[in-house]
């Protein structure tokens, strides 16, 4: 296979690489937390291999700069203001997606909360609001999908994080909520595999031009302090994570479901000592 291989992979039958067009043509995909950061990432890379787009987030103004972004790009795309939190709120925006193109194909639950604070500091409501972004928000778009999805065939992606493996400082509220977020992962890929339907989650790592990392290396002295620690020395790009996201949503994976895929350049190998930053 000619060129860098960043640029191509093998998967079993199937070559995934980043200028294959059509290879979810006409698949419908969904992508809570959407309008920013890496979940826009992630409907740009679902775009670019043809799906229909619809994106949603708490913000009515985010989620119409990013149809308009979308489209202005040449993509089919469409969106609608929901805060994760709210049930209701999101089934309705799923069901005004369904009638519009049918069933759901894909759907991603990026929509996140996190800051910096020490356990003993950390009030309830501060704990309670992160877990009801991360984990009650990633099980409302689940569940509220469920009657839309389509059988067989559809494809879920969670968006976690290292923290739900590797416990952190300052970080309790997150990793708590991240944990989870790969259980109802996990538990979800058993109950609904009968019916056709997979899921799986994506962990990203440090990502380039993202907020995160901009809040946790301000400066240029403590970015590169950063990119020293990262075995592949150096940041993510937003491509990246929807590269991965794409070919879980292909038939390339039409046989991988429950697992987390880890696209943070080998930080998880170093354990939660590593993100230790302090607030």
């Amino acid at each position: 296979m000619a060129g860098n291989n960043h640029d191509a992979a093998i998967f079993g039958n199937a070559i995934v690489t980043r200028f294959t067009p059509g290879l979810l043509q006409g698949r419908t995909a969904f992508i809570a937390g959407g309008s920013s950061g890496i979940n826009l990432g992630i409907a740009e890379g679902l775009a670019r291999a043809g799906a229909r787009i619809a994106v949603s987030s708490r913000s009515a103004d985010r989620v119409a700069a990013a149809v308009a972004d979308l489209r202005a790009q040449g993509f089919v795309a469409t969106g609608s203001a929901a805060d994760v939190r709210d049930f209701d709120a999101v089934a309705a925006a799923m069901a005004q997606v369904a009638d519009q193109w049918g069933a759901l194909d894909i759907v991603v639950s990026g929509a996140a909360g996190n800051f910096l604070a020490a356990a003993k500091d950390l009030s309830a409501n501060g704990f309670k609001t992160v877990v009801d972004i991360d984990l009650l928000g990633t099980f409302n778009v689940f569940r509220a999908s469920y009657p839309l999805l389509r059988r067989p065939g559809a494809a879920l992606i969670a968006i976690t994080a290292g923290q739900a493996v590797h416990p952190q400082p300052n970080q309790i509220h997150a990793c708590a909520a991240k944990a989870g977020v790969n259980m109802v992962t996990r538990c979800l890929a058993l109950e609904w595999a009968g019916e056709g339907i997979r899921v799986n989650a994506i962990s990203p790592g440090p990502i380039e031009n993202t907020e995160g990392m901009r809040r946790l290396t301000p400066t240029a002295e403590a970015e590169a302090a950063f990119k020293a620690l990262i075995p592949l020395r150096c940041y993510g790009a937003k491509r990246d994570i929807a590269d991965l996201a794409v070919y879980l949503s292909s038939e390339a994976a039409r046989y991988i479901t429950g697992a987390i895929f880890d696209c943070d350049g080998g930080m998880g190998l170093l354990g939660g000592g590593a993100y230790d930053f302090n607030g």
